[in-house]
C-alpha cells in the first residue's frame, strides 16, 4: 500500500465512510482497509447517516495514485491507463494467482520446462519447435 494510499484511508475514514465504501473506492481489500485502520486506531462505527451514491466517490489509480475518471454503468477502472496497469502487474507478478501449470519435457532436447495455461505445448522454446518441425528433431544444444 503506498503512502497515498494510506492518507486517502485515513481521510476518507475521519469523513466517516465505512471500510466496506473505502474498499471499493480504492480498489483494495475491505480487509487491508480494516487491518490499517485498527493499527492506525481508525475503528468505530461510521458517522455517515445518508448514503453517498457511487458517482460522488472517487478512485485512484493503483499505480500512481491519480484520479480515474469511472463510466456509470460499467466495472470500476483501477488503473489510469494500460501503461500503469502492465507497470503494476510486472511490479507484482507474486499476486497473480496459476491454476493451470502444466509440466513437460521437450520431445527435441529432452528439457522439462513448466507452462501456464496452454495445455497442447510440446516444446520449451522456439528454436526446439523449429528444429523438429524442419530439421527432423536434432537438438539444437
Amino acid at each position: 500500500m503506498t503512502d497515498m494510499q494510506k492518507e486517502q484511508i485515513l481521510k476518507l475514514r475521519s469523513e466517516g465512510l465505512g471500510y466496506i465504501r473505502i474498499a471499493r473506492e480504492m480498489g483494495i481489500s475491505e480487509n487491508t482497509i480494516k487491518s490499517f485502520c485498527r493499527r492506525n486506531a481508525r475503528t468505530g462505527v461510521s458517522k455517515l447517516t445518508e448514503p453517498i451514491s457511487d458517482a460522488q466517490l472517487k478512485h485512484f489509480c493503483q499505480y500512481c495514485g491519480i484520479e480515474v475518471e469511472q463510466t456509470s454503468g460499467r466495472k470500476m477502472k483501477k488503473f489510469c491507463s494500460d501503461r500503469c496497469r502492465m507497470k503494476w502487474w510486472n511490479a507484482h507478478s507474486d499476486k497473480i494467482v496459476r491454476h493451470k501449470t502444466h509440466h513437460y519435457k521437450c520431445p527435441c532436447c529432452g528439457r522439462e520446462f513448466e507452462v501456464y495455461g496452454n495445455s497442447r505445448r510440446k516444446y520449451c522454446s522456439h528454436p526446439c519447435y523449429i528444429n523438429a518441425r524442419f530439421k527432423g528433431g536434432a537438438s539444437h544444444e
